[in-house]
Parts: C-alpha cells; sequence; structure tokens
C-alpha cells in the first residue's frame, strides 16, 4: 500500500478511534506489502523509520495536539532515533506499532514504539523528538500543560539515558 494512502488512513482513523491520555499507547495495525521490501525479502530497514513516522502521527493526533499539528503551528522534528532490529517481518505479514511517550526533560521528548507481531516484539526503537514553533522549540512542559497535563516526567530509564549522553559526544561539524 502506498505510503501516502497509509497516511491518510492514519488521519482519518485518528477522528474515530479513542483520545489517548498523554502516557497512553497508540496502536496501529500494518501489514507488510511487496513495495516495504528489500531484496532479501523482508521488511527494509528504511521502511520501519517511515513506518514508525505513522505511528507518530497517530500519537500526536490522538493525543490532542492535531489542531496544532495540522495547522503547521507546531512542528514535530525528530532529531534521533535508536532501533533495534530483533526479527524480519516477511511479505504480506501483519504487524502492530505500538508508540508511546516515554519520557521527557527540559528540551525533549523520547517516544518508544515497538513492532510487534503476536504479542512479540519484532523490533524497539526510541525517538529523540521536540515541536518547533517558527523559530523556536518549545518546552515539552509547555506542549504537555497545553493538554492539561502538568506531572513531571516519568523516570527516564537507564539505556534511554546513555543513549541520550552518548549523543551529547557526536562531533556535529
Amino acid at each position: 500500500m502506498n505510503l501516502i494512502l497509509r497516511l491518510i488512513r492514519i488521519v482519518l482513523m485518528s477522528f474515530f478511534r479513542a483520545r489517548l491520555d498523554v502516557l497512553g499507547v497508540s496502536v496501529v495495525n500494518f501489514r507488510v506489502w511487496p513495495n516495504d521490501l528489500d531484496f532479501n525479502g523482508h521488511m527494509n530497514n528504511g521502511r520501519y523509520l517511515t513506518i514508525m513516522d505513522l505511528g507518530r502521527i497517530d500519537l500526536i493526533l490522538r493525543a490532542g495536539l492535531g489542531k496544532y499539528f495540522l495547522t503547521g503551528r507546531w512542528v514535530p522534528i525528530v532529531a534521533s532515533a535508536k532501533l533495534r532490529y530483533r526479527r524480519s517481518l516477511g511479505p504480506f505479514q501483519k504487524y502492530q506499532l505500538h508508540s508511546r511517550l516515554l519520557c521527557w526533560d527540559d528540551k525533549w521528548f523520547v517516544v518508544e514504539q515497538r513492532f510487534m507481531v503476536d504479542d512479540r516484539s519484532v523490533a524497539i526503537a526510541y525517538i529523540k523528538s521536540l515541536f518547533r514553533e517558527r523559530k523556536s522549540n518549545l518546552a515539552p512542559a509547555e506542549i504537555l500543560s497545553t493538554l492539561g497535563y502538568t506531572v513531571p516526567s516519568p523516570p527516564m530509564p537507564e539505556s534511554v539515558q546513555l543513549w541520550m549522553e552518548s549523543e551529547s559526544h557526536i562531533a556535529t561539524d
């Protein structure tokens, strides 16, 4: 299925699916189509990242940020992704993408996304992202207060802390 058709489906279905709590889990069902495959006959590693975009769009829309996102007032930006492949997804295989806001700090949101088949994890990713408004970044606390959510972040898992710290040592030249 063409990616634009998947995007249209995600946006339309978000109007009919239950609204998510800020820490709720978005679950979207997909199938591996022939245009998702690489030369090895399984889902291309780059396609995982594209499908993850769709999962985050569902999460954003169903959490109540759709009006800001769709009007272009706030733009979600992915700064980094850490993705671990555990098993292959083959042709026509059904799978689910589970997306949730894992934690945040003063600048970044961390989203966890899991590709699942029969309640087994096929791949897991952490996405470091933020929202921008015109020429400035928006603090996660500001975004969350828009949703009426004012409690602190859940604890950041140690593995995510280590990943975030390792990113600060990467040269940006």
